[in-house]
């Protein structure tokens, strides 16, 4: 078995670089009548931008992307010079209202990146776009064949009751080692390259062509690698999840649960929704955490595309007003965080192998209190900012541009700390980083679970043999040992309901529970004085 756990590596890590690597394949020599098509499709007829780009880029000969995306980038670059010296000229004239409109068009660095990539699509030539068959093979292929042949190993337990953690603190990858710190470099430049330098990875979109062909009738974008990806990591990751906790039925039917609603839900249903011309919605994505619903783009699209378009406005406001705080009343945060959300299902598939290093400490308490809330409170006013823009027609509200707010939340809180830190550091800081620090909607539930939720995690202190499990696995910090010990009702903010606390604790100290408000008891505080029976309180959780 060693033997297979050793081949499945080495052909991983081939599928990988190979992957990796197809970033430097192929060529790119866009021609004249593959650009007009281009600028006619975008409505493009700015003269200046034509010239540059005829000039620079057109017929230039074969070029590496490096070198093509560059020299988009170029010209489009002269064209912002073009434009910013008319804006002084026509200005000092005092004549912009007459001449200086007709050059209106000056590009900022999302469109150089989203133009530089749609050329590179068109003018493709070379290996990887001529055999993606093949490349999906090489790359997907052997990865998910040798991810699996990987975990094939761990097989050999399936006879064996119990949750096998042996030497996860003796292995470089699993204890902040050095191939920890080489994952979370990979995942941090993945992230950010797929997220800010997408022309420079058109190679992988044209692998996964023929699956967003197939579904939605269009050729794949950076989004779409990213999604498919995102599938093929959770499913690959939940064979490992299914062996490893074979014996805890909570835990295989939360990993099914996360596994459905991120393959189907998230993904092929909003694939298919664009094939039929509808606006691709993920039904379960609730504000705040579908942070650019309210976005005028947004709602402009869905008021644009009649029924369905109403129809998913007002559930994305019946979900996020109604549906969540009832179904967090009834069941805690884990309804959503643990058995809904794909942010959580990728933590808890992906991130399983790292979820004792979450920290324990009492300053990444405070310090996960201040940010959460933190940027709960950005989405919110950048909502409100949003919305009176809209409504309004005005650029601001009390000095806050509207635009300038959606720009920087898109990238500080989606791009950035939802992707490159939520997920990249995953190997050091715990699989649940994203949603411990920064989730706006991980803030919202956990609010309600706090104080309005019937959902906890009842103790047993008097079988409590202290040997730590329960703490070192918690993945948002929690130290539960100390609430067992003590005998108290686990009713944190922060509890994702995920239940391996319960399922790695070799006494059944631990179990999650939905019961009467009342039951909510924290038996310290009755030890410590108050004037009420202790046994009633207890008999009144039960």
């Amino acid at each position: 078995m060693k033997a297979i756990h050793h081949i499945g590596l080495v052909i991983f890590l081939i599928g990988l670089t190979i992957f990796t690597g197809s970033i430097f394949a192929g060529s790119f020599d866009l021609q004249k009548e593959q650009l007009n098509s281009f600028l006619e499709s975008k409505g493009i007829a700015n003269e200046f931008i034509i010239k540059e780009l005829n000039e620079d880029v057109v017929s230039k000969g074969p070029m590496g992307i490096f070198e093509f995306s560059s020299s988009v980038r170029g010209a489009l670059e002269k064209n912002n010079v073009h434009y910013d010296a008319l804006i002084a000229k026509y200005d000092a004239a005092k004549d912009w209202d007459n001449k200086g409109k007709q050059y209106q068009y000056r590009i900022n660095e999302k469109d150089f990146r989203a133009m530089s990539f749609s050329l590179a699509k068109k003018s493709a030539i070379g290996f990887v776009v001529e055999n993606k068959g093949l490349m999906w093979f090489l790359t997907f292929g052997l990865g998910i064949l040798g991810a699996l042949m990987f975990i094939a190993p761990q097989l050999q337990l399936l006879g064996r009751k119990g949750i096998k953690n042996n030497g996860i603190y003796h292995s470089a990858a699993t204890s902040r080692g050095w191939i920890a710190w080489l994952v979370l470099v990979y995942l941090v430049l993945f992230y950010i390259t797929l997220y800010f330098m997408a022309d420079y990875v058109v190679n992988w979109t044209f692998i996964v062509d023929p699956i967003s062909l197939f579904l939605s009738g269009n050729e794949a974008s950076q989004w779409f690698v990213y999604g498919f990806l995102y599938c093929v990591l959770m499913s690959v990751m939940a064979v490992r999840m299914y062996i490893k906790y074979r014996h805890n039925k909570y835990q295989v039917l939360r990993t099914t649960s996360v596994l459905f609603f991120q393959i189907v839900l998230a993904f092929l249903i909003p694939e298919i929704m664009t094939s039929l011309q509808m606006p691709a919605y993920d039904f379960k994505n609730a504000f705040p955490l579908d942070y650019d619903f309210f976005f005028s783009w947004n709602l402009d699209s869905l008021l644009d595309s009649g029924a369905i378009g109403l129809f998913i406005l007002v559930w994305g406001i019946v979900l996020t007003v109604i549906i969540v705080p009832v179904m967090v009343y009834f069941f805690g945060k884990r309804w959503y965080c643990s058995w809904v959300c794909g942010c959580g299902g990728l933590a808890e598939t992906l991130g399983d192998p790292y979820r004792q290093n979450s920290s324990k400490k009492l300053i990444s308490w405070k310090l996960e209190r201040w940010l959460i809330h933190s940027v709960l409170v950005f989405s919110l006013v950048m909502t409100i900012v949003t919305l009176y823009a809209y409504f309004t027609g005005a650029n601001s509200l009390l000095g806050i541009p509207a635009d300038w707010i959606k720009d920087a939340y898109s990238v500080l809180i989606g791009a950035w700390f939802a992707g490159v830190i939520g997920t990249g550091f995953y190997p050091i800081f715990g699989n649940r980083v994203w949603c411990r620090f920064g989730c706006p909607l991980a803030a919202y539930l956990g609010l309600v679970q706090r104080f309005k939720s019937r959902f906890r995690i009842t103790t047993n202190g008097g079988q409590c043999i202290s040997c730590g499990n329960c703490s070192t696995y918690c993945e948002q910090g929690i130290d539960v040992r100390a609430y067992a010990q003590k005998g108290e009702n686990i009713v944190r903010a922060s509890c994702v309901g995920c239940g391996v606390c319960s399922a790695v604790c070799p006494r059944g100290v631990l179990k999650l529970e939905n019961g009467p408000e009342d039951g909510r008891i924290n038996p310290t505080e009755v030890l410590l004085g108050n004037d009420v029976d202790l046994m009633d309180l207890l008999n009144k959780g039960k």
